[in-house]
């Protein structure tokens, strides 16, 4: 089963690094439960001891709430587990659950949510094998590992625990001696909410009618399970990215000859500092791509994409406080500034192009905490203000063919709403003044 992939990817050009709990422990003495219960301990929060035969790790930084224009709350973050044993594992649910109290139950994922072959995109296929590849079966099998995409909503903050645990449900390996696979479930991965500021900036482009393709929280479309293997570690910095693309009033991608990256509508868009900033790096001098052809898919393009191009003509901003910017697919040559300028809101920084590993012009937007582009984990924000204007339906995306060929403002409301505060989730159509 696969998903559409449009637009930037971050191709896996560095080899998957996967690091597996394959020792066993010694088998427990005679008299191990009726010894005292050790225990591991976040904030107060406590986890029993037990064995666990798929072991849970937190991919990334603690999660940072945001608000969507969905009018929600939103906590997105991504687990690894890994079948610690000689048998295999079937994962038959996880909740996420308050770390004071596991009986009150945050969000839980079973079922179609987290692995079915018919689904394309939507509540499901949450569950991954490495790096993120669709799998068929809820089956890990043994000293194996898989990433599971957790994101949930809450009306209010105020329904958010501090520290949040995992319960996992399903079969296993009941103990050190492994034996046949039998019921298990355990509390695991104790999880602080992240405390620092949601960054708030001002919007990456002007105008009306841009998209937020591949935005958060969609698990069958880029960014959301863009995860790879890098510097020894697994990761995701492009949780949170969205792919900017501009329709016109018809709602058409483009008007006129489909192959030229000209008749498409935001092609040569200004990209401008979303604050105050100092230029960390910058890469300029590709050339654009042809329209409808993504370089990772043709052998002879793909061989010369590198880790320092695969996104193309791009700059990265230092905003201060360990938020950095970053604007992706630039036209060649655009580039208005140099490392070590300081930059303010509103400047141009290059135009919108279509370079890297993208098969149409768009602006490949994201916060990071870090400079690099691979090694930084994704920030969630929100932009000070703009217009909500309506959702394209995904499936029309899904179903276009690699031009973006149609229209695509069915869902425009005829009024938009204005807004402050918030991300623009996956789909959103919305104007910037």
């Amino acid at each position: 089963m696969t998903s559409r992939r449009i637009f930037h990817l971050a191709v896996p050009l560095i080899a998957a690094v996967a690091v597996l709990a394959t020792g066993c422990s010694a088998a427990a003495p005679p008299d191990a439960r009726d010894a005292p219960r050790a225990e591991a301990s976040v904030d107060g929060v406590t986890v029993p001891d037990a064995f666990t035969a798929v072991t849970v790790e937190t991919i990334g930084a603690p999660p940072l709430p945001f608000p969507g224009t969905d009018g929600r709350f939103h906590v997105v973050y991504d687990l690894q587990l890994t079948n610690a044993t000689k048998i295999p594992a079937t994962l038959g649910r996880i909740d996420v659950v308050d770390g004071t109290d596991p009986e009150r139950t945050i969000a839980s994922f079973s079922g179609a949510a987290l692995v079915d072959p018919s689904c394309t995109f939507g509540e499901c296929n949450r569950l991954r094998d490495l790096p993120a590849g669709y799998v068929d079966s809820a089956v890990i099998p043994p000293q194996t590992s898989r990433v599971v995409f957790i994101d949930f909503t809450l009306d209010s903050l105020d329904q958010l625990p501090p520290v949040l645990l995992h319960r996992i449900s399903g079969t296993g390996a009941l103990s050190p001696a492994f034996g046949e696979p039998g019921a298990m479930e355990y509390l695991a991965a104790p999880l602080e909410i992240s405390t620092r500021t949601l960054p708030v900036i001002a919007p990456p482009v002007r105008g009306d009618n841009w998209v937020a393709l591949n935005g958060c929280c969609e698990p069958g479309f880029p960014h959301r399970s863009s995860v790879m293997s890098v510097n020894g570690k697994l990761n995701n910095s492009q949780r949170f990215a969205i792919d900017w693309k501009r329709t016109n009033d018809a709602g058409q991608f483009y008007a006129g000859d489909k192959t030229s990256n000209d008749s498409y509508i935001d092609y040569g868009a200004d990209i401008l500092a979303v604050a105050d900033g100092t230029v960390v790096s910058i890469l300029d001098g590709m050339a654009d791509n042809a329209p409808g052809v993504l370089p990772a898919h043709d052998p002879e393009l793909a061989a010369k994409l590198t880790v320092e191009n695969v996104d193309g003509n791009h700059v990265v901003l230092d905003l201060g406080g360990g938020v950095y910017a970053m604007y992706a697919h630039l036209i060649a040559g655009s580039v208005t500034v140099k490392p070590g300028d300081t930059v303010t809101e509103g400047q141009v920084l290059g135009h919108l192009g279509n370079t890297g590993n993208a098969n149409a012009s768009h602006l490949h937007f994201q916060l990071m905490d870090g400079p690099s582009l691979l090694d930084s984990d994704s920030l969630p924000y929100a932009f000070e203000s703009f217009d909500y204007a309506g959702q394209v339906a995904p499936e029309l995306i899904a179903d276009a063919d690699d031009y973006l060929t149609g229209t695509f403002l069915q869902g425009a409301l005829s009024r938009p709403d204005p807004r402050t505060g918030e991300l623009p989730l996956g789909f959103a159509i919305i104007d910037f003044p």
